[in-house]
């Protein structure tokens, strides 16, 4: 049967080579980190196509559907592996960058290996972006706004701003946008750079560790020795993640409520030195678009460009410590600021949210039954329940899950006279639209598509009977089908 495969394959004597090539300096487990990181992706793979069998990506049910998932033991434990394992790879794809710097293996002819390298952390962060907005709940929804506004930021960003976001705001077409992003696009990414990586890598051959002679070195063989450390840290990652998983599941908070302008989002630990930098940059220098474009986004630019340009920054002509003291003394000093400015960022997150209102626990957010549609006379029972579905899909994330509005983006429905008065004047708006500046105490911006077309008569009839009869106070009169026209 071998000889078969291999006649028609060559994967035997392939994997033959693999397995019996020699490794610069033996077995090391400073060669680790490759295979670890190379393990915890393909155990977020797994986990996280199970989780799409489960989750429903959209403003309505987003939330509803990660709640499901917490109230099952089984998928619940899942999400955390998964949760989990994002911050396991993504200090995995960072350390792994990092002994390549001190070891100077960026050098030639490794450049082009470098460059793809550093690209795998970006990917792997935008993975932690996109997946940190699904679960929907307060924190998700803060906190990626305050990413989604720093992509707004550069001249032309609010083009960049309204692609990612779906629109002028956040609703279900940013769910559907960072969801294909986190499933489809960044992973398919992924598994093209590792495999650049891993071609790139065997073409090259592993550098060894650093030596004045490298032909002093000491050569081993890839099985059993390095194979057994590779196979035992993996473990060991596993290990952990599944430790974490169990004794501290990621929190999950209320449904998002754009309305709360109080609530302090909390990043995720990888992004800590990035919200620090915003807090502390308009201390010296003020507040402004300028301070925030130069914390947000020109800072960061340039220190990526250095990482990409590295292999030619460094001009040392061998890896010797001793000849890149200046390279491995500015990479102590960037890794220590990174580190201080997290902990500042912690610290100045967590003292604003002791200031404020004390948050619900968990346990509090999960026993509270999903929102059900008031109840009404005549009849009208049915279309308030499919109104308020359709008002939670297509109308809470600008007008607010209670109808309270958004400052500037949407006006109150709730307790508004021009929404419980003559009934045709909503009937226009949700059929056709408002685009434009619209004055109700204040201004808002009024970018309402027009639904005509896009619902039926009679889901606009429904979620019409709700907002006026069923959202906050209204007590409003049903419409009917036949009003729709």
């Amino acid at each position: 049967m071998l000889n078969w495969i291999e006649s028609r394959t060559g994967f035997v004597s392939m994997a033959k080579d693999f397995l019996t090539e020699d490794i610069p300096g033996g077995a090391s487990y400073w060669y680790v980190f490759g295979s670890a990181t190379m393990f915890a992706m393909i155990m977020q793979i797994v986990t996280g196509i199970f989780l799409t069998f489960f989750y429903a990506p959209s403003a309505a049910t987003a939330w509803e559907s990660t709640r499901a998932i917490y109230l099952n033991p089984f998928t619940h434990f899942l999400l955390s592996i998964h949760y989990w394992g994002a911050s396991a790879m993504i200090a995995l794809v960072f350390l792994h960058l990092l002994q390549v710097l001190i070891w100077g293996a960026y050098k030639s002819p490794r450049e082009i290996q470098w460059i793809v390298g550093v690209l795998l952390l970006i990917v792997t962060l935008v993975l932690g972006l996109t997946g940190y907005l699904l679960p929907w709940d307060m924190d998700a929804y803060f906190a990626s706004q305050v990413s989604l506004n720093i992509a707004g930021l550069p001249p032309g960003g609010a083009i960049l701003q309204s692609i990612a976001q779906g629109g002028g705001t956040m609703g279900t077409n940013t769910i559907n946008r960072f969801f294909g992003l986190h499933v489809w696009l960044m992973p398919a990414a992924l598994v093209a750079l590792v495999g650049a990586h891993l071609a790139i890598f065997r073409h090259n051959g592993p550098a060894g560790p650093v030596a004045d002679e490298p032909r002093t070195l000491k050569p081993g063989r890839f099985w059993p020795d390095q194979m057994f450390m590779d196979a035992f840290v993996s473990l060991l990652v596993f290990l952990i993640i599944v430790a974490l998983a169990f004794f501290a599941p990621p929190f999950l908070d209320a449904k998002a409520d754009p309305t709360n302008s109080q609530f302090i989002p909390y990043p995720a630990w990888y992004f800590l030195f990035l919200f620090g930098l915003l807090n502390l940059v308009p201390i010296f220098l003020g507040n402004g678009p300028f301070p925030e474009l130069l914390a947000a986004i020109i800072v960061p630019t340039i220190g990526i460009l250095i990482v990409f340009a590295l292999p030619w920054i460094d001009r040392a002509t061998t890896r010797s410590f001793s000849a890149r003291k200046g390279i491995i003394g500015t990479t102590a000093v960037v890794i220590a600021v990174i580190v201080a400015l997290s902990f500042y960022a912690q610290n100045t997150i967590q003292a604003k949210i002791a200031a404020g209102p004390p948050s619900q626990t968990e346990a509090q957010i999960l026993a509270a039954a999903p929102a059900e549609a008031a109840p009404a006379a005549g009849g009208a029972s049915d279309a308030l329940a499919d109104g308020q579905k359709i008002f939670s899909q297509n109308c809470s994330s600008c007008h607010g899950a209670t109808g309270m509005g958004q400052a500037g983006v949407a006006p109150p429905l709730a307790g508004n006279s021009m929404v419980t008065g003559d009934p045709k004047a909503v009937v226009t708006v949700l059929l056709n639209g408002l685009h434009g500046k619209v004055i109700m105490g204040q201004s808002y911006a009024a970018q309402m598509p027009a639904w005509k077309g896009q619902l039926s008569n009679k889901d606009i009839a429904d979620v019409i009977t709700y907002i006026r009869g069923g959202l906050g106070s209204n007590k409003a009169s049903a419409v009917s089908v036949s009003d729709i026209h």
